[in-house]
């Protein structure tokens, strides 16, 4: 008589996979074999489990990937639940199938090292995953219960995150100079943008998809600012503004001449971008990469000196910090910093008076040179690191 063949297996990619309901209860894993045979021993041992947990209430063991399935559902409103449905998707490949239990910094070993020396990303991206990872096992141990009321981790082991002091890329703000070389070296749409962001103190997203219908004319000053919605959605729609408040943003005298020279080009977008009026998705292109590589040769035929290598590998956040620094190097006080850097500070941004929002950009005008003849920063600057 033919053995009679066990049904739930398919083969993907030459492994066997177990796909099979029992009693309403879907088993949906890698059985890790390219053998049938092993893969059959393997489903038959997971069903006799299954029929334990059952009959004797031992409680079942779950694996990772059930965890994170699970945090995405339940956190799909969540403003950066995309960053996270992303960092799982990476997690999976490294720990989808490995048991809660035994999951620590050894399991999680591999994955750190592959994105530091592959992907050759920081420390902090790679904690933002660690981070996540002890959030969804506190979940597993402090909030979800199986039928039993049970919870699905007794304990949760003590993950260690990267140092981020020391390893981290310290912020770097540009000399006049260094302006003047590194947008030289960009396109215009780029250019335009860059001038644009260097002089509000906005974060990417927020120039990226900056919108006419979120100025307002303010008559009493003869000028306009930009009111961003609390509710925007930054490069996820659900993102939203930082601080999750309305971001109001004052134009000093160069904001406002490259917000002016926008006009007419698209009805919805400032910085369209694309034949269909859309928009960039972020800044930090190809483009950005080659041009900063040709400042900096530049820098070094000029000087004779290498230039330094936070400007080599200066990043678009770098033009915000620049802002920051140049309104603190030109006098403007922390309270009317934290205005102008959309950074948190009590008040509610769109109640400003017409006289308040003239003291703003008097005080954005400060830093409105494109020369030297700015507030200097590089008096403190080290020549190496």
């Amino acid at each position: 008589m033919a053995r009679k063949t066990i049904t739930g297996l398919s083969q993907r990619n030459g492994v066997w996979h177990i796909d099979k309901r029992v009693n309403g209860e879907r088993i949906y894993e890698s059985t890790g074999t390219g053998d049938r045979a092993e893969a059959e021993k393997y489903l038959i041992h997971r069903l006799e489990r299954l029929r334990q947990e059952k009959v004797y209430g031992i409680r079942r063991v779950r694996i990772w990937r059930e965890a994170a399935t699970r945090y995405l559902l339940e956190n799909k409103d969540q403003p950066s639940i995309e960053l996270t449905a992303r960092v799982f998707r990476q997690l999976d490949d490294w720990i989808g199938e490995v048991p809660l239990t035994h999951i620590d910094d050894e399991t999680l070993e591999p994955f750190i090292r592959h994105r530091l020396d592959v992907d050759q990303v920081s420390h902090r991206t790679v904690n933002i995953a660690l981070e996540r990872v002890i959030r969804a096992l506190n979940l597993c141990a402090r909030k979800w219960r199986d039928e039993d009321k049970r919870p699905w981790l007794d304990t949760v082991p003590l993950i260690a995150k990267l140092d981020e002091r020391t390893k981290g890329r310290k912020p770097y703000p540009l000399s006049w100079e260094e302006q003047s070389l590194l947008f030289a070296e960009l396109p215009d749409h780029l250019r335009r943008m860059a001038l644009y962001k260097v002089n509000v103190g906005c974060r990417e997203q927020e120039v990226c998809k900056l919108r006419w219908d979120w100025e307002i004319k303010v008559p009493e000053i003869g000028a306009s600012v930009f009111l961003i919605p609390a509710e925007f959605g930054g490069r996820g729609a659900k993102s939203g503004v930082k601080n999750r408040d309305e971001r109001l943003v004052i134009l000093n005298d160069v904001a406002s001449r490259v917000i002016e020279g926008q006009r007419g080009i698209d009805p919805v977008h400032v910085f369209p971008y694309g034949r269909n009026g859309g928009t960039m998705l972020r800044m930090y292109t190809p483009a950005w990469n080659e041009a900063r590589k040709r400042a900096a040769a530049k820098w070094e035929a000029t000087h004779k000196t290498a230039a330094h290598p936070g400007f080599a590998s200066v990043r678009v956040h770098d033009l915000k910090h620049t802002f920051g620094r140049r309104l603190r190097a030109a006098g403007v006080s922390l309270e009317d910093r934290k205005a102008l850097l959309g950074h948190k500070n009590g008040s509610v941004t769109s109640h400003y008076s017409g006289a308040e929002l003239g003291q703003l950009i008097e005080a954005a005008n400060k830093v409105s040179a494109t020369d030297s003849r700015g507030p200097v920063l590089t008096i403190l600057r080290r020549a190496n690191g």
